[in-house]
């Protein structure tokens, strides 16, 4: 036993013996640094390139990858090249894709209703109603309510307030009776077209051009942003300014793998979403301006602005869907953004 002991022994010191002569020898080797593979992030979105989207992404990219020091790459696939607006959050969900920025009227689908408070039609009387919500406690409760389908909120980047067009003049809301509308799935906004008497066809964003151009549907509504970029102006000869509704996103990530993150990792692409929110809404209202302005220029399209009297039967038609949809996002919700943006209550 004791022979044993003292073999034992002898070999633990030759295996040091080795072990110092081998450092010795190459001291590289005992300095070198264990090189860790980034986490590669991808953020995968609908929009076209060009678009304040995909400019909003590249901005949260660059500060992402600085404030990691490389820990982190963030690979942008814009224009559906990986998933159409109806497949993302699926993948997303499974894990296939790590961050999307889709509308917040693609929740409703997924089983989060009040979210569906954003689409109805003229809640928000402009960007300052508006931020009292994104920007506020109402907007950090909803984002909150997408953990209970394994999914984080980070933020909301805008788009814009909509407009509606179509092959034919849309003076007043009887304008749109009997036409083929594209829309997004919500059904708010399905609400909305009954209301004014148009067919709601659900469509994807990346076929919404095809549809307009071949008479599958007669119109839609949307930014000036989108309708630009996505050339829509090319194939719908009117649109009416009736900004009835607005158009926004919500950074999300896959919650299991946000919060399996290291907590530094973690802190640095927060900083990088907030620092990039503000920048991202900068874009977008320049981008819907200088889409407006390039619409008018092509002279495709004629935009017709509502008088008063026209905008007051807008809102007159729309609003009673605030009730409508009242059992479908929330009576209290609407109420407290009532309160939140200082409009009466219905």
């Amino acid at each position: 036993m004791r022979l044993i002991r003292v073999r034992q022994i002898r070999l633990r010191l030759i295996r040091a013996a080795i072990a110092a002569l081998l450092l010795s020898a190459c001291p590289a080797f005992a300095e070198a640094p264990v090189v860790m593979a980034p986490v590669v992030i991808k953020f995968s979105h609908v929009a076209a390139p060009q678009s304040h989207k995909s400019r909003a992404a590249e901005h949260f990219k660059a500060l992402a990858e600085r404030y990691t020091n490389g820990r982190v790459r963030i690979e942008l696939y814009p224009n559906s090249q990986l998933y159409k607006d109806k497949e993302e959050l699926e993948a997303l969900q499974l894990g296939a894709v790590q961050m999307l920025a889709p509308s917040v009227s693609k929740f409703g689908p997924l089983g989060i209703r009040a979210f569906e408070v954003f689409d109805l039609p003229y809640i928000f009387a402009d960007y300052e109603a508006l931020a009292k919500i994104t920007e506020g406690e109402i907007g950090r409760e909803l984002l909150d309510r997408l953990q209970s389908k394994g999914l984080i909120g980070l933020a909301y980047w805008n788009n814009g307030f909509k407009m509606l067009s179509a092959n034919a003049p849309l003076r007043s809301p009887d304008d749109v009776l009997g036409l083929k509308m594209r829309i997004q799935a919500s059904k708010v906004i399905e609400a909305q077209m009954w209301a004014m008497g148009g067919l709601p066809q659900v469509m994807a964003f990346s076929e919404a051009y095809h549809a307009l151009s071949s008479g599958v549907v007669d119109g839609t509504e949307n930014t000036p942003a989108n309708m630009y970029t996505q050339k829509m102006y090319e194939v719908q000869a009117h649109a009416t300014m009736t900004h009835h509704g607005y158009l926004g996103y919500a950074v999300i990530s896959n919650h299991k793998f946000w919060a399996g993150l290291p907590a530094d990792v973690r802190a640095a692409l927060e900083r990088a979403i907030a620092e990039t929110t503000p920048v991202a809404n900068a874009f977008a209202l320049e981008e819907n301006e200088h889409a407006m302005a390039e619409m008018k220029a092509s002279g495709r399209t004629t935009f017709h602005e509502p008088t008063p009297a026209e905008r007051a039967l807008w809102i007159e038609t729309l609003t009673p869907v605030h009730d409508e949809m009242a059992g479908r996002v929330g009576r209290d919700l609407i109420d407290r953004i009532y309160a939140a943006t200082g409009r009466a209550t219905q």
